[in-house]
């Protein structure tokens, strides 16, 4: 994509469909007048009166609690510099929208209009009964300092400024892993930091905390070594000035332990990182270029311990994994402010979470066979799904522990719990898909890329490094369509209509393949050969040949004209009798996968056993462990009818054949979702206490309905239909699906091919 494409894009996605990237939801009923009369007047003067009574009580009555202001000046954008408050919101704006992701923290984001301290602070003060903690953000220094400690010294709510001590804290984290890995003593290893901004001073105040010596830092800034001679540093720099005349940093680095760099890219030269102490320490953080390069760093230091700013190399010092979490535990305590023990209990738990077991979710989002504590491995993956419940917890009982908790926890398995429970109201299934894709893109050719929406998602998967797009269609329409949006990457494409094609080798090829495979069941050669020029059939079997590893169809036409053709040319799986399909919702209690919704409209006892088998298949090949409900309008024999009975007959079959899978049945749709529910009425039920991930449907009909109610009037996000069970990966998506759908059914062709790759080479596994 050109750069005017992307600065298009980039446009497009804060303008449409509406301008923003959060918005406030009523958490109440408003339907009735009774409603709108609680929530405002009279009843509102209830809580208020309350509230006046003891402020506290506003934490009981409001959402300050759960509510966390995003305030710059706009002194100091990202790369961008001084832009202004009104230039900075879509920046704040976007820092909301990840502290709801990740914590799911509410966030007002604030931009004020105010570069003098005093106004600023003052600003900042006057609102702050309404917040539950302060998250500044983008304030050039040295007045970040100084704003930071006032605001922390002179409010009783948490205050961070996460460009600072966000950064401190995940690089902590990633040393203190680092130096054990060496075989490093924290107290003597010597650092070299390139840069002396908030960040840079903010990770060596938070290593003094851990062990290192202030004298073993030796620091650069744009005008060289920090040294005592010098006359235009600030106070908080001369901490780290070092007495005596400055060195060049190729002079500093010699028998260095460690090169931290919070600067710019290109800085550190290979010749200089072979002049650092054996099993040196490179943190390169310079976004988005490093100060060296990550695969030239190892191929110059093969005991090199390496970590950047950069999601495409090992160890990624990302803020993500610390803000979001640090507040949620300072505000789940009601904290008077974060403290450097928070700090330091945020620190401590990251680096031990990274040496503990992997969630096979994990790894999978990853394409890793087995993440392991190691050189490549220090710090935990933002999209660990484990860090809410271990940071949050950590941070909330240094708070109490140091005494500025101010609503203490005592169950802790019970806080723990409800923190996992928050993981349901963001789409990290969808991130996890994609990344995992990513780890290692396959060909996939889209059989209608002659359609806008098709192109535009292709783009959006090459773009993404997700998969390398195959383009089926009027060759003419898509040279257009790829200039008009921007498309410059060079894809193959291929025209199965053009009168050329009939002549060319792989076209007879296929014709001939298609025909010795059909031709008992009534397809000539002169068939075959028009049956190529239709974009489906040409399409499975180039997948089939080997020529694409996957393939994405159904946007321009109705279901059964789209999966008749790869049903022709695509076997099942060994194995299978029964194909099916599932759709992955993504709701707001987490991931849930419903079957089947496309292929069998009314399945047998037996089927619906195949069906929950495949679904389970599925489901772990997002790294969920299945727990599956058979749902029908019966709950366990209530009801004789034959619909109810063959649900019955398959949970029978799958307890008598799979004792281990957690399935039962047959049960109403809402005490399968309700656990409490569920669990007093059918506390017998293998699924009593467990949150369901799977449903079975007893037809189609109702399995369809299901996923389409869900789609469009709780805007779940809907992945699927995901056919399950073929021998290759084929996936049709939804008349009309939109691109990010297409983009994610994308995804899952990408990883259908992985995993269906690993087992070739595996087939006992």
């Amino acid at each position: 994509m050109n750069q005017y494409s992307k600065r298009r894009e980039a446009l497009l996605y804060h303008a449409k469909p509406q301008p923003g990237k959060i918005q406030i939801v009523p958490t109440k009923p408003y339907a009735t007048q009774r409603d709108l009369s609680l929530a405002y007047s009279p009843g509102v003067a209830e809580p208020c009166l309350e509230i006046s009574k003891d402020v506290n009580n506003v934490y009981k009555y409001t959402a300050k609690g759960n509510l966390v202001a995003v305030i710059s000046n706009g002194t100091a954008v990202l790369g961008l510099g001084d832009i202004g408050p009104e230039a900075s919101k879509p920046v704040m704006e976007g820092k909301g929208l990840l502290f709801k992701i990740f914590a799911d923290i509410d966030v007002f984001d604030i931009e004020v209009d105010a570069k003098d301290i005093d106004r600023f602070v003052e600003t900042v003060k006057n609102i702050a009964p309404t917040f539950g903690g302060i998250n500044l953000e983008d304030i050039k220094a040295p007045e970040s300092f100084e704003i930071e400690r006032r605001l922390v010294e002179e409010l009783n709510i948490p205050v961070m400024h996460d460009d600072q001590h966000g950064t401190a804290i995940i690089s902590s984290a990633a040393l203190l892993n680092a130096a054990e890995l060496a075989g490093k003593n924290i107290s003597d290893i010597k650092i070299v930091v390139s840069g002396a901004g908030s960040a840079a001073l903010a990770c060596a105040n938070l290593y003094l905390l851990l062990g290192v010596k202030a004298e073993n830092i030796t620091m650069f800034d744009v005008n060289g070594m920090l040294v005592q001679s010098r006359t235009d540093l600030l106070p908080i720099q001369m901490k780290y000035a070092q007495p005596g005349e400055p060195k060049t940093l190729a002079e500093a680095i010699v028998g260095a332990d460690m090169f931290l760099g919070l600067s710019v890219g290109k800085l550190l030269t290979p010749e200089m990182l072979l002049t650092m102490a054996k099993d040196p320490i490179v943190f390169a953080m310079a976004n988005p270029t490093p100060e060296i390069d990550y695969d030239t760093a190892i191929a110059t230091r093969s005991d090199i311990i390496m970590a950047t700013g950069r999601s495409d190399n090992p160890n990624q010092v990302n803020n993500v994994l610390g803000f979001p979490y640090i507040f949620r535990g300072a505000l789940d305590v009601r904290a008077t402010k974060i403290n450097e023990e928070m700090k330091m209990a945020a620190v401590h738990a990251l680096a031990q979470l990274a040496k503990e077991s992997v969630p096979e979710q994990v790894n999978i989002a990853y394409g890793e066979t087995k993440l392991i504590f190691g050189r490549d491995y220090i710090i935990p993956k933002p999209f660990d799904p484990r860090l809410i419940a271990v940071v949050p917890p950590a941070v909330a009982k240094a708070a109490m522990d140091s005494g500025v908790a101010q609503k203490p926890i005592e169950n802790w398995e019970k806080y723990k719990e409800e923190l996992l429970d928050r993981l349901g109201n963001d789409n990290k299934m969808a991130r996890l898909l994609i990344n995992r894709a990513k780890s290692a893109p396959k060909r996939i050719v889209f059989a209608e890329a002659d359609q806008l929406d098709v192109l535009k998602a292709a783009q959006i998967v090459k773009e993404e490094g997700i998969g390398e797009p195959i383009l089926l269609g009027n060759r003419e329409t898509i040279q257009e369509l790829k200039e008009e949006i921007g498309f410059d990457f060079e894809c193959k494409i291929v025209d199965p209509r053009a009168e050329s094609m009939a002549a060319e080798d792989g076209f007879k090829a296929y014709a001939k393949a298609f025909w010795e495979a059909r031709r008992r069941r009534g397809v000539s050669e002169l068939d075959a050969s028009k049956m190529m020029t239709q974009r489906n059939y040409y399409a499975a079997m180039m997948v089939s040949q080997g020529d694409a590893d996957a393939m994405i169809t159904g946007y321009s036409r109705n279901y059964p004209a789209s999966v008749k053709p790869v049903l022709q040319v695509i076997d099942r799986a060994p194995g299978i009798s029964r194909i099916a399909t599932t759709n992955l919702m993504l709701t707001k209690r987490g991931p849930i996968f419903l079957s089947d919704t496309a292929i069998n409209p009314d399945p047998t006892a037996e089927d619906l056993a195949k069906i929950a088998l495949l679904t389970a298949s599925t489901a772990r090949l997002f790294g969920l462990e299945p727990v599956i409900a058979m749902v029908s309008y019966s709950n366990f024999g209530s009801s004789q009818e034959a619909g109810a009975v063959k649900v019955r007959e398959a949970v029978n079959y799958l307890h008598k054949n799979y004792p281990d899978l957690i399935v039962d049945g047959e049960v109403q749709a809402d005490f399968a979702l309700n656990q409490a529910m569920h669990q007093d009425k059918f506390p017998f039920s293998k699924l009593a206490g467990k949150k369901i991930n799977v449903m079975i449907f007893p037809n189609l009909e109702s399995a369809n309905i299901t996923y389409k109610l869900l789609k469009e009037l709780d805007q779940v996000i809907s992945i699927g239909p995901i056919m399950m069970g073929m021998d290759k990966p084929v996936h049709i998506v939804q008349f009309g699906a939109s691109v990010n759908e297409m983009v994610n059914m994308a995804a899952v062709a990408v990883v259908d091919a992985q995993e269906k790759e690993k087992r070739s080479k595996n087939p006992r596994k």
